[in-house]
């Protein structure tokens, strides 16, 4: 049985770091593993990819791809957590299951963009959930268990350019109309 006064790591487990410049016995005394002279031995320098002044490979190469500033980011939340959160007694079904009452039972830890729902475990219990966004096959499986799923309502489809024209029509007409009643 050890004792507590003989508690101490295995051999080898913690790894002392080298002291560089520390004297000729150390063996990085002097340079301190750098070499002779030159910009590298010295500190702050910022070589890595000069190319002496030739176009770097990186600035040669052509750059593809975008990150959109406005995608959404959604906590997701699949159907088998779901599951064992009402399982374990977390969560209410017979109230509506919406981003708060997730973050309150400590299902997610942050909400995000909105709460996203996924297909993957099974469903059981009939739940009534409001989230921002929901798989098609993870709609199907909450319906199939007598549950209901809310999402907003859909953005309009922007107009065409030949229903911006007739829109701008009716609303020049509108404002003559207005402009000939007030004389």
């Amino acid at each position: 049985m050890t004792k507590l006064n003989d508690l101490h790591d295995n051999p080898g487990a913690r790894k002392s770091r080298v002291r560089v410049g520390r004297g000729i016995g150390s063996g990085v005394g002097k340079t301190a593993g750098r070499g002779q002279k030159g910009q590298k031995s010295r500190s702050g320098v910022s070589i890595k990819g000069f190319e002496g002044g030739q176009m770097p490979l990186h600035m040669r190469l052509p750059k593809r791809g975008f990150n959109n500033i406005f995608r959404k980011d959604y906590a997701e939340i699949n159907l088998g957590t779901l599951q064992l959160m009402i399982d374990a007694g977390r969560l209410d079904t017979a109230k509506v299951i919406d981003t708060q009452a997730l973050l309150d039972a400590k299902v997610l830890t942050h909400a995000r963009d909105g709460v996203r729902l996924l297909a993957k475990g099974a469903l059981t219990a009939k739940v009534n959930l409001k989230v921002a966004g929901a798989s098609a096959a993870a709609k199907a499986a909450v319906e199939a268990a007598g549950g209901s799923v809310e999402l907003p309502a859909p953005k309009p489809e922007p107009l065409s350019r030949d229903e911006q024209k007739a829109a701008r029509a009716v609303a020049r007409e509108a404002k003559a109309a207005a402009l000939k009643a007030a004389k």
